[in-house]
């Protein structure tokens, strides 16, 4: 009877050892802007802790959850890193909303999540900066606007 109980401890520890390392963690970022929408959680995976560090050669999944404060026919995100108050384009896989998770049209007071990722090229210098990822509405409003510190290192 005793080895059961610590069988079923040991399965039972297990279990939540790996619901804690699969559960993603939102991350603390700054709104920067989300005139036409409402931020609810930023995931990036993985990116445990502040500065994300990003790894050179590596893809990194990108989750907003948002609510929208307006209704669009379209959806169009834009990432920059911003290295000493000036953006540089960061090019990302795909930057229609409509195909990166969220079911367009988008409508008034409804929740989405939209879904892309971000790529780390292995030209990208090692460098401390801040990325800027903005989804825009058909009349070029943005619906979210998020900026998080990142390290990017070898």
């Amino acid at each position: 009877m005793m080895a059961m109980e610590t069988v079923r401890c040991g399965l039972l520890a297990a279990l939540l050892a790996l619901g804690a390392l699969c559960g993603a963690q939102p991350v603390k970022f700054k709104d920067c802007g989300s005139a036409a929408g409402k931020i609810i959680i930023v995931d990036i995976t993985p990116c445990p802790s502040l500065p994300c560090v990003l790894r050179k050669g590596q893809s990194y999944a990108v989750n907003v959850t948002f609510s929208s404060k307006t209704s669009s026919q379209t959806s169009l995100a834009a990432v920059h890193g911003i290295v000493s108050g000036i953006p540089i384009p960061f090019n990302i896989p795909n930057d229609d909303g409509c195909k990166s998770g969220i079911q367009c049209p988008i409508r008034n007071n409804q929740n989405y999540h939209y879904i892309n990722s971000l790529p780390v090229k292995m030209e990208y210098p090692s460098i401390k900066l801040v990325v800027e990822w903005e989804l825009k509405d058909e009349n070029d409003k943005d619906i979210f606007c998020w900026r998080i510190p990142v390290q990017i290192s070898s």
